[in-house]
């Protein structure tokens, strides 16, 4: 990472558009060096898009002054504003203790208002690593992807937590690793009532895919899985 203060931020284009927040590409560098790509994920507070799961989000997590709760619900600029912040506190939030515990996240450097930067998962030339929905692995390494992906939600679990929202578009490749990306709706699934159902969720989805790929149910079965995941997060 570059540290430094004299460090400027260059950016470089959009990675990435979403519903609720656009990713684009940054370099940080000191004058003369080549420096270090980033990814910078700017969740957006305008009128035209609507945060599909802040409902939720915004009944678990209570903010303690009524003022902002009110503008909140009423989604007033201000409280589409302070919504967006508050998913990229949760986002950072939970890629930071992720991130600690070795799970495949990318590294999260800062977060400043509504905008997380992130380490950049990719090549030199900024061409950013391909979802797992864009590829078609051979046998061999669909197994191994499966593998990590199984991997992956055993840390999620072990740590109390399904991603709430996996699928083939939320996973990267890159080097060969299965990276996990977009986690601002994590779910405390011993706290949620719906823990159980977002976990059974996530397991089906990343089963289906990859079953749709060639792998075989007796390897995708999702019971076996779903069973050690709650297990491992304390629901069994």
């Amino acid at each position: 990472m570059v540290t430094e203060l004299a460090a400027v931020d260059t950016d470089l284009g959009v990675l990435k558009t979403g519903k609720e927040a656009d990713v684009h590409l940054l370099r940080r560098n000191l004058p003369g060096e080549d420096g270090v790509l980033l990814a910078a994920k700017r969740y957006r507070s305008d009128e035209h898009k609507l945060f599909h799961r802040d409902a939720g989000y915004l009944e678990g997590r209570r903010m303690r002054r009524s003022r902002e709760m009110r503008a909140m619900a009423g989604r007033t600029s201000f409280g589409r504003n302070l919504i967006a912040e508050q998913w990229a506190v949760a986002e950072f939030a939970v890629l930071s203790r992720l991130w600690t515990i070795g799970a495949p996240v990318p590294y999260p450097v800062q977060r400043h208002g509504t905008e997380i930067l992130l380490e950049f998962l990719g090549e030199p030339d900024g061409t950013a690593a391909p979802r797992l929905a864009q590829l078609r692995p051979e046998p061999d390494e669909l197994a191994d992807l499966w593998e990590q992906a199984v991997s992956a939600l055993e840390l999620l679990a072990g740590q109390g937590l399904a991603h709430g929202d996996l699928s083939a578009y939320n996973l990267l490749v890159h080097q060969g690793h299965l990276m996990v990306i977009d986690l601002p709706q994590a779910v405390d699934v011993i706290a949620n009532p719906r823990g159980r159902e977002f976990l059974a969720r996530d397991v089906a989805n990343l089963a289906g895919w990859f079953h749709g790929r060639g792998l075989s149910e007796r390897v995708t079965d999702t019971d076996d899985l779903l069973r050690e995941l709650e297990t491992a997060a304390g629901l069994g």
